[in-house]
């Protein structure tokens, strides 16, 4: 690690993402891949990138994060949590406009769990009246 970076750990569903921010171009590279390749899909990498394009922060850091846990999508919005903690860290005056776009707020919803004589969580089993 350089001597000047910034930490923030980013959790959704089962996804936990370590992020540090360094000084730097503005590569992002999670579990040693660049982003582009690790999550595959234009609208998460958007949404990955999101709290540094809203503080304008977007090319003045590069990210390293180590990502587990869940799937692609709860993973890029683990690191979309850990990146605004890491700015926070960064510079506590972004906290307004990060809070303001829900950047800060970790997504309590977790799968439901399945209980018994159902199906699943929810689902019964179809009813016969014959």
């Amino acid at each position: 690690m350089p001597e000047q970076s910034y930490y923030g750990t980013g959790h959704r569903k089962n996804a936990i993402a370590k992020v540090w921010l360094m000084e730097g171009e503005g590569k992002i590279t999670v579990n040693d891949r660049p982003l582009d390749q690790y999550v595959a899909r234009p609208i998460l990498e958007m949404l990955v990138r999101a709290p540094l394009v809203a503080t304008d922060t977007a090319g003045r850091f590069n990210v390293m994060a180590r990502a587990n846990g869940g799937g692609v999508s709860g993973q890029a919005g683990a690191l979309r949590h850990g990146i605004a903690r890491a700015l926070l860290r960064y510079d506590e005056s972004l906290r307004p406009t990060l809070r303001r776009l829900g950047f800060l707020t970790r997504d309590a919803r977790i799968k439901e769990r399945k209980k018994y004589g159902r199906k699943r969580a929810r689902r019964g089993f179809q009813f016969s009246k014959r």
